[in-house]
């Protein structure tokens, strides 16, 4: 996979945890340094640890699925991004102005389950495994404390965009691994 497939694969995932980091921001009456990297490092450390889990689930099942991994690949990545999509047409729920890990762990776990399904498909592509959840964990990072920012200053105008374009671009991904590996492209 090229670097600049799996930037785009960190940025499509990360997108999930920006619109919910746009929440909390509009949670708080004034953002400071912690929330940016409370944030940042719960979403960021679960984006990273979901596709290694996945990884490693797909690596003990790959040898049965080779021959139709991409297919995989792209329905996985397909319906993510399928689900991100209609998801951003949510309104905002009620806003929790709690950082602690009482919140802050569910709503971790909640965005990094599609983390988890990107995984699998890493497995199937011979993905190396340790640069790319450090990508996505850095990337989902970043994006995260911006999304604290976003949605302090501006409310819930960017959360259902940044939706759409994750969707768009986990789909993208997938159609194009799946063009690749038919000998389409």
């Amino acid at each position: 996979m090229r670097i600049y497939e799996l930037f785009a694969i960190a940025v499509g995932v990360s997108m999930d945890a920006f619109a919910v980091a746009i929440c909390k921001g509009m949670s708080v009456k004034t953002v400071g340094r912690r929330h940016f990297i409370v944030t940042g490092a719960w979403f960021g450390g679960f984006q990273a640890l979901m596709p290694l889990i996945g990884f490693l689930l797909g690596v003990g099942f790959k040898n049965v699925v080779e021959s139709w991994d991409h297919w995989l690949s792209f329905v996985l990545l397909s319906a993510i991004g399928i689900r991100m999509m209609k998801e951003s047409r949510c309104g905002v729920d009620s806003l929790n102005d709690s950082f602690s890990p009482k919140v802050m762990f569910p709503l971790a776990v909640a965005n990094s389950i599609d983390a988890l399904a990107v995984g699998v498909s890493f497995a199937f592509l011979n993905v190396q495994i340790v640069p790319a959840v450090l990508l996505i964990g850095a990337t989902t990072f970043i994006f995260s404390g911006a999304g604290v920012s976003i949605g302090n200053k501006f409310g819930a105008k960017f959360k259902s965009k940044a939706e759409v374009v994750g969707g768009a671009i986990l789909i993208l991904i997938g159609t194009m691994i799946l063009l690749e590996h038919t000998g389409v492209i």
